[in-house]
């Protein structure tokens, strides 16, 4: 097996992580929102740079016997409601209100008052209905018909539909029907999967077949994969864009599983500080949990879904004084303009601007060097969103600002773990290190690891996912000639569906079950343990594993002192100490620093570090 990269896209830097047999190597860039395709490029070429190819961008894509993206894109879109104005083609206000009652802020973002009933409507009726949406300015529209009949009553609509909207015409819009995307799904979960999905598509078909054709001009071997929410990946022609809700924050949450299973933790929390939000996940028995019917922001899907909420908190989000208290979030600075230190027209306040100020991360060696801040642009965003509307003084405003970060994050993990001792934190993305004992000591958590790839962990938990597909299809009974001839159909489609993505269907686990009943209470069963009278689906399941790394020894062979690079004038001058230059088994007590090429790790008073033979940062409470 050849090179296999790995990259997770983020809203404000896009993370690369590459596996070359047991050698890692990783890079980042800064996220092109205007053209996502460019910071993909951007990203590989910096890959070259690292492996010695940069001269030349076409042989390395060429090296690629695979490459697996995520993107944090359409949550980002979630969370800052970015993204087509929706309309809703219902049976009933039932439905409606149901709707709107499960996450009433989501469906006034996306939907607003651009919904229509259809129960007892004409054609003509319907179609009036269609253009009274679009006249509301709906770009898009879902369609959604309760009852038992609900398939063949949306079938006998899109005939209808289509022959007065012409799909080949220019302008037309795009409709989404419930009962294609989600076959025997409850009316609610059918809505807001239609809804969520129709939100997010346009952008995500638009970059993933621009970016496989910029792949394909420079010779790739494979199909780009799409890493997916439910911790597999596919081709992009196989993906739907409601699976890359959350895909970044699964790839972490892969990896945190892997890494703390060799550490021997059993239940953690973890935490992803991006730019824009922080992903948090609960580990139980070394496990995140995962639900069969996820929910996005309370809105109920028809899918699985791990259960990785997101915090609007990270390094790029604007901190302002609201009413006498500093909030944060949820509006993030992204890459473009960027916190105000990157000189790039920001003027809010951020995180970034804040550790920056409080000399945790320096101005010049900040991205690898690539990235000089502006320490003057960041004092006058502080001053002005911060220190002047609370009548305090800059450093009291860092301070401040600091807590209130720390504390938003502290919160939203003891409201996930609840009362119950967790063993550890694992704290990665970019801004992770430089918060994670802060937020740990309000959070009650006495231990912390932050992986040596922390600032491209997502991208590095992705190189441990298979290749995965999941075939249905319907069935009348569960008859052993109707429960055969379901199978051979599935085989020929996954068989098809595999050779796409370059694998063999018999180089594949293949494992076979039942989905009986409708709705929420549809059950997933053996398929000897289904009567044959009743009706359903045969499922398949196909997992082809890819090949990933090693990992090192859980401690280093001998303790010793770490020796200090240099001090950083940070909180009164901090010992700094670089990752890539200590052994396993050095140690040092807090507070100091210690940097990596694109991470920073604030180790604080009463802390103490040790490297693991991963070369892991092992960070624990004194007396712990």
């Amino acid at each position: 097996m050849g090179l296999l990269v790995n990259i997770d896209n983020g809203g404000t830097l896009t993370d690369i992580c590459a596996f070359d047999g047991e050698k890692v190597v990783h890079a980042k860039t800064v996220t092109t929102p205007h053209d996502l395709t460019e910071c993909l490029m951007n990203g590989l070429q910096a890959l070259g740079e690292q492996l010695g190819q940069n001269e030349d961008l076409t042989r390395l894509i060429a090296s690629i016997d695979h490459l697996r993206y995520s993107t944090t894109q359409g949550t980002n879109a979630i969370v800052q409601r970015k993204g087509p104005r929706l309309g809703l083609l219902v049976s009933s206000d039932a439905q409606i209100d149901a709707a709107r009652t499960s996450a009433p802020d989501l469906f006034e973002a996306l939907v607003g008052d651009r919904v229509a009933t259809l129960g007892g409507a004409t054609d003509a009726e319907v179609i009036q209905a269609v253009r009274t949406l679009i006249a509301k300015g709906a770009s898009r529209l879902v369609l959604c018909l309760d009852g038992a009949s609900a398939a063949q009553d949306e079938g006998a609509l899109r005939r209808a539909l289509y022959t007065a909207f012409p799909r080949h015409l220019l302008g037309a819009v795009p409709l989404l029907f419930s009962t294609d995307l989600a076959p025997g799904a409850s009316s609610d979960r059918r809505i807001w999967s239609g809804l969520i999905n129709a939100f997010l598509h346009p952008s995500m078909e638009q970059f993933l077949h621009h970016a496989e054709d910029r792949l394909r001009q420079h010779r790739t071997r494979n199909p780009l994969l799409v890493f997916r929410n439910d911790g597999g990946s596919t081709r992009v022609s196989r993906t739907i864009a409601l699976h890359t809700y959350s895909s970044g924050p699964r790839g972490g949450a892969v990896g945190a599983a892997i890494l703390a299973g060799h550490y021997g933790f059993d239940r953690f929390t973890s935490i992803d500080i991006g730019g824009t939000t922080t992903d948090l996940a609960l580990f139980e028995d070394g496990e995140v949990a995962e639900h069969r019917f996820g929910d996005v922001e309370g809105a109920p899907i028809a899918f699985p879904l791990a259960d990785v909420p997101s915090v609007a908190a990270g390094g790029g989000s604007i901190l302002r004084v609201v009413d006498g208290a500093i909030q944060v979030g949820p509006e993030s600075m992204g890459a473009l303009p960027g916190p105000a230190c990157f000189g790039r027209g920001g003027t809010n306040a951020t995180l970034t601007d804040i550790m920056l100020l409080a000399g945790i991360l320096d101005p010049h060696s900040f991205f690898g060097g690539k990235l000089t801040l502006d320490v003057e642009r960041a004092k006058n965003a502080v001053r002005t969103h911060i220190a002047e509307p609370l009548d305090i003084d800059l450093d009291a405003a860092i301070v401040a600002a600091n807590d209130a970060y720390e504390a938003k994050v502290a919160s939203a993990i003891t409201g996930l773990a609840g009362e119950q001792a967790l063993d550890a934190m694992l704290a990665f993305g970019g801004a992770g290190p430089m918060s994670a004992c802060g937020i740990a000591e309000k959070a009650g958590i006495d231990r912390v690891l932050v992986p040596r790839f922390a600032a491209v962990f997502s991208a590095f938990g992705i190189g441990f996912s298979p290749i995965r597909h999941v075939h249905n299809q319907a069935v009348s009974a569960f008859s052993s000639d109707a429960v055969g001839q379901a199978k051979r159909l599935l085989e020929e489609r996954a068989g098809r569906a595999m050779e796409s993505e370059g694998f063999a269907l018999q180089d594949c686990q293949i494992e076979w079950q039942a989905v009986v009943g409708e709705g929420d209470d549809a059950k997933t069963l053996p398929l000897a343990d289904v009567p044959a009278d009743a009706a359903g689906f045969v499922e398949m399941n196909v997992v082809c594993d890819m090949p990933s790394i090693g990992l090192g020894a859980v401690s280093g062979d001998n303790s010793h002192d770490a020796t200090s690079a240099n001090t950083r004038d940070a909180m009164g001058g901090m010992p700094l100490y670089r990752l890539e230059e200590l052994e396993p088994g050095a140690t040092a007590a807090g507070p100091c620093l210690v940097e990596e090429q694109f991470f920073t790790a604030w180790i604080r008073s009463g802390w103490h570090f040790t490297i693991t033979g991963n070369h892991d940062l092992l960070i624990e409470r004194k007396g712990a």
